[in-house]
């Protein structure tokens, strides 16, 4: 498969699963957060799927087209592993939704990742909370959700916090 054919078929994956998500992130109180902000193209779907809901975006720096950028309340620049977990004054409470698009493709990095990732997840996500991520996450208190059908199980993660222990 060329590596076209891979990325349109992990944006489409990404988008149907977005989608597929959304009644479900609806019922549960909380903003939204953006984990990995790159061009922009999730997030400005994002805005588009939930106009009511408030999306705050981690990223180390603002690179996206400027019809793609958050505005400055919502932005939160720096290290992820520094600005997630003090974010809460700011960002007003648990998320009802967490997007993560922070893989490497190198192994060992994404196993770096979830170690400081995964604790940090778990104390913002909301009882009920939604995170969807290409990073297997290992939190005893979330569910592994399956998959919308037709969408390959190895790619996409999507967890479903159970309880605050």
């Amino acid at each position: 498969m060329s590596r076209l054919d891979s990325f349109i078929r992990r944006m489409t994956s990404q988008k149907i699963i977005l989608e597929y998500l959304v009644d479900k992130v609806n019922e549960v109180e909380g903003p939204i957060l953006e984990l990995g902000l790159g061009n922009g193209r999730t997030y400005d779907h994002l805005r588009e799927i939930y106009p009511n809901k408030e999306i705050f975006v981690f990223d180390h720096a603002l690179t996206c087209h400027p019809s793609c950028a958050p505005d400055a309340e919502h932005m939160i620049q720096g290290d992820i592993r520094d600005t997630l977990g003090f974010c809460e004054p700011r960002v007003g409470g648990k998320a009802s939704f967490a997007h993560i698009d922070l893989g490497s493709g190198d192994p060992t990095t994404d196993l770096a990742t979830v170690h400081w990732l995964a604790p940090l997840i778990n104390d913002r996500m909301a009882v009920g909370g939604y995170v969807l991520t290409g990073l297997e996450l290992k939190l005893a208190n979330f569910e592994l959700l399956e998959n919308p059908e037709g969408i390959k199980a190895d790619r996409n993660f999507i967890y479903r916090k159970t309880s605050e222990a």
